[in-house]
């Protein structure tokens, strides 16, 4: 092990052996030419630069032997003929296609999205369709009241399967392992795992985002925060809340013996879902320990304007950092710090995009545009706003974040962003609290099975209620039910609750931002109901826009792998990607029934205020 020079502890494998690996890598010898007839000449000569690159130990991509196949490239093209990359895992050699598009459609790419609910292996064509695909759930544990854990192997293991099925299927549909050229990892952020350096083993559950037993500790930090004059949101972007992972760190050594103990002795391992996922699939033993720049800049740890860890926000959370294994930043896309799948069938795979899965959303929905935002509506639902290459922290109750980090010579892009604790989550109150529906998708058919919500409004607050209120002692509660409530207008309601939530959020970011939006980009599971989506237009008054392939968390991770093996080199080449047979809904009622809606809204919000006493937030904390 080694130190650096703040002192945190990082695996010296995670930081410099897989250079050394990546370089014996790409000594490997590449494919035979795959001859033709026509341009016979002029392929070889560009294997013969490619194979002289890779035998000097270059990487392709920074090689300019690689520079000239590009050039030889160029004038295939002219010609109708494309050069294609072959080999899985990096730019490989040469052969005959006959369209840009049928090029794109023979570059896979893998996609693992690791979600709050279950796990999605997705292999993406360079177009952005997705070929082959497997979705496994996992067990959600609720220990107590407001707590939410998973089971850290459970994890992995969910992976594991998905990846083999889909795989399965590839290879079924006639296609090749070998096509495909690296994987991306997209997850759930905030969520914090600890395990031991010494054995790999977890020393507790993950504990997830939503949970919210560190309601007393953010109480206490508020104090801590405002007794010190420190702004912790202007270095972080981040309020301090149960939201973050850093919370829930402080959390387990204050209340779990085997943390407590590891952390004395210096072995303690702490990570988001990304930095666990990594470290798994490429064998502890290689000890790849890193995390990516849009997961970083959620534990409130990192400083959003460096993005790396600040001494003074770890000495805030009382975290000594001799003691605990942090892992190191990296840019969502890279070539190299990844690593590479170990075991499986993918097995020797290179792994070259990681990004939370609310960044690569917006890269899915190709938000690469200052004032591109989008909406993702998922267990909880997640607004993100690009702010272009400067961070703007907020003055009216959101978030700022990394967007995306796509390295090399390009700046980590920033974001405005507004989460809402309860969405799709709200739909499964329904359906396992409730009884009202046996199947999440036919919420929408009992909501449209009356006109309105007969005066039901719903402040679905289970964990209190995030951006832009940050109100913590809110509970789950119904207005305005009479003797003529039916299940449809409470269903209506839970629907309403998600989109209200998002004008609220919407509002703040015009407000910050100085603009207002023109259309909202739309995708996560709700954004399948068209009455979630019309009410959305009705009540924000803006178009609200959803693609015919709605699986664009998982395309951000493939895009960001992508880029990192030159499928991809500029923005502009993915315009195409994931346009045909969008969906646009406008808004249908005028502006003042609308202003009516929200207005009731807004009303049964501060009314939710204070169902939780003081002395159900927790015992009070040393911090």
């Amino acid at each position: 092990m080694s130190l650096t020079a703040s002192a945190v502890i990082f695996p010296q494998k995670g930081a410099d052996e897989y250079e050394e690996g990546m370089r014996n890598e790409d000594k490997q010898s590449p494919n035979e030419l795959n001859e033709q007839k026509a341009n016979d000449e002029i392929m070889k000569k560009a294997g013969q630069s490619a194979l002289q690159a890779e035998q000097q130990g270059q990487s392709p991509s920074d090689s300019a032997k690689i520079e000239e196949v590009r050039g030889q490239q160029e004038k295939l093209h002219a010609e109708g003929v494309t050069i294609e990359p072959s080999q899985p895992g990096r730019p490989g050699l040469p052969r005959f296609t006959s369209s840009k598009e049928n090029v794109l459609s023979q570059f896979f790419i893998g996609s693992i999205d690791q979600g709050t609910t279950s796990t999605r292996f997705i292999i993406f064509d360079g177009t952005g369709q997705p070929v082959a695909s497997h979705q496994h759930e996992f067990k959600q544990h609720y220990p107590e009241p407001g707590w939410h854990e998973h089971d850290p192997n459970e994890l992995i293991a969910s992976a594991e399967v998905c990846v083999s099925k889909a795989t399965a299927t590839f290879k079924e549909l006639g296609h090749d392992i070998a096509d495909i050229r690296a994987i991306g990892i997209t997850n759930q952020r905030e969520t914090a795992v600890v395990w031991d350096w010494e054995t790999g083993e977890p020393l507790y559950n993950t504990i997830a985002w939503p949970d919210t037993r560190t309601k007393g500790i953010a109480r206490d930090l508020k104090d801590k925060e405002e007794r010190l004059g420190l702004n912790i949101a202007q270095m972080t972007g981040l309020p301090l809340s149960t939201y973050p992972s850093s919370v829930k760190l402080v959390w387990l050594l204050h209340h779990d013996e085997k943390v407590m103990e590891a952390y004395e002795a210096g072995r303690l391992a702490f990570g988001t879902v990304d930095t666990w996922l990594l470290y798994n699939f490429n064998g502890k033993d290689n000890e790849y320990f890193v995390t990516d720049t849009t997961n970083a800049s959620r534990t409130m740890f990192m400083n959003l304007h460096t993005c790396q860890y600040d001494d003074t926000l770890l000495e805030f959370f009382g975290i000594d950092k001799t003691k605990v294994h942090l892992p190191r930043i990296v840019p969502s896309s890279d070539a190299r710090a990844y690593g590479k799948m170990v075991g499986g069938s993918l097995g020797g795979m290179r792994i070259t995009g990681c990004l939370g899965d609310q960044s690569a959303a917006l890269v899915g929905q190709q938000g690469f545009s200052p004032g591109s935002a989008k909406n993702t509506y998922g267990t909880g639902c997640f607004l993100l706003y690009n702010v272009g290459e400067k961070p703007v922290v907020s003055k009216h109750g959101l978030l700022a974040t990394v967007a995306y980090d796509f390295g090399g010579h390009r700046k980590p892009v920033y974001a405005l962003e507004g989460s809402v604790a309860v969405a799709g989550s709200g739909v499964k109150f329904m359906m396992n609290n409730m009884g009202f529906i046996t199947h999440s998708h036919k919420i929408s058919e009992l909501a449209a099975s009356v006109d309105d919500n007969g005066g039901c409004v719903f402040v679905t607050a289970f964990s209190g209620l995030f951006a832009p209120y940050w109100i913590d002692d809110a509970k789950g509660t119904i207005f305005g039910i009479t003797q003529h409530t039916q299940r449809g207008h409470i269903a209506r309601a839970t629907l309403e609750a998600v989109c209200f939530q998002t004008k609220a959020i919407l509002d703040a970011m015009e407000l910050d931002s100085g603009h207002k939006l023109a259309a909202l980009a739309v995708d996560g599971g709700m954004c399948n109901s068209n009455l979630c989506m019309q009410t959305q237009a009705n009540i924000t008054g803006i178009n609200v826009d959803r693609p015919a392939m709605r699986e664009t968390t998982a395309l951000g991770a493939a895009i960001a792998a992508g880029f990192a093996v030159d499928i991809w080199k500029e923005f502009d080449e993915l315009k195409a990607i994931n346009q045909k047979d969008r969906m646009i809904f406008t808004p249908d009622i005028n502006r003042e029934e609308s202003a009516k809606m929200f207005k009731k809204w807004t009303r049964a919000v501060e009314m939710c205020r204070g169902w939780l006493d003081p002395d159900e937030y927790g015992e009070d904390f040393d911090v």
